[in-house]
């Protein structure tokens, strides 16, 4: 057989192991429910309110645009978080002394990732549109729209996140990236319309991800008169397929060399330099 093909299936083997894990940990359903049970709350205290004079209520609006900052955020620091761990206690030189061990590796990870991910957001559609209503999910267009913006969104952000994971030095670079990450939840539209906030952080917000899988989401799940709210009163389908089309062929193109190079790069003495470092610290 290929060692390429080997590689792949070991690979999702090895993410459908972890992710069955992740669901029979306490400790990590917690991690993984936390996050989304704080924003269900937050839509619970939202859902009467109104968008100034229209009948949209702010609760249906912000919800796709939630599950939108859900696959940009978790997607793209998740992998990352993954990636250096997994550097710092050593699995990644584990995997790099087996044959196309890498390849599984890094596929593992994605698949983890973005298994997560699917899982968070079907939680939170499905408890967020009982608390808020007024989603339109009755049309097949709807959930053709869902599926191809969910999946757009994960190839421009997953690859993106495995390049962070890559450079980032240890965990601590990691939970600073979290701060980026919510000022774009802040510019992007996702708890109040766009159109309310001024023009130049309109134009930043359309630089990155979050913005148009955001707008995706509010596409496939709101009616069609909702877009009034939006820039141009459009769903701004084809500049959304062009944007995030741009990311992932960013992201594909990227991440292979930068996560080669991490690998080459990893050493049985940088792991054991790493765990001393990690022993002073915690004394």
């Amino acid at each position: 057989m290929n060692p390429t093909t080997v590689a792949i299936r070991g690979g999702i083997t090895r993410a459908w192991l972890e992710l069955r894990q992740s669901f029979s940990n306490a400790t990590d359903l917690i991690n993984l429910f936390f996050f989304p049970i704080l924003i269900l709350i937050a839509l619970y205290f939202m859902r009467n309110g109104t968008f100034h004079q229209t009948e949209l209520k702010l609760g249906a609006l912000a919800l796709p645009g939630v599950l939108g900052s859900m696959i940009v955020f978790n997607g793209l620091y998740g992998i990352a978080n993954y990636l250096v761990l997994d550097r710092e206690d050593g699995t990644l030189l584990r995997a790099k002394a087996t044959p196309n061990g890498t390849l599984a590796f890094f596929i593992g990870k994605i698949g983890v990732s973005a298994g997560q991910v699917l899982v968070q957001v079907a939680f939170l559609l499905a408890v967020g549109g009982l608390i808020v209503g007024g989603l339109s999910v009755g049309s097949v267009g709807n959930w053709l729209t869902l599926g191809w913006v969910v999946i757009l969104g994960l190839l421009a952000v997953l690859p993106l996140g495995a390049v962070l994971g890559a450079i980032l030095d240890g965990p601590r670079a990691t939970f600073f990236l979290t701060l980026p990450l919510m000022g774009l939840i802040a510019i992007s539209g996702i708890y109040y319309p766009i159109t309310a906030m001024p023009g130049w952080v309109q134009g930043l917000a359309q630089v990155f991800p979050m913005y148009w899988v955001g707008l995706g989401m509010r596409s496939a799940l709101l009616p069609a008169d909702a877009a009034a709210v939006e820039i141009g009163e459009s769903w701004r389908h084809l500049e959304t397929v062009a944007v995030l089309g741009v990311w992932s062929l960013a992201g594909l193109v990227l991440a292979p060399s930068v996560l080669r190079r991490m690998a080459r790069h990893e050493s049985g003495s940088k792991v054991a330099d790493r765990r001393e470092k990690a022993l002073q610290s915690a004394y």
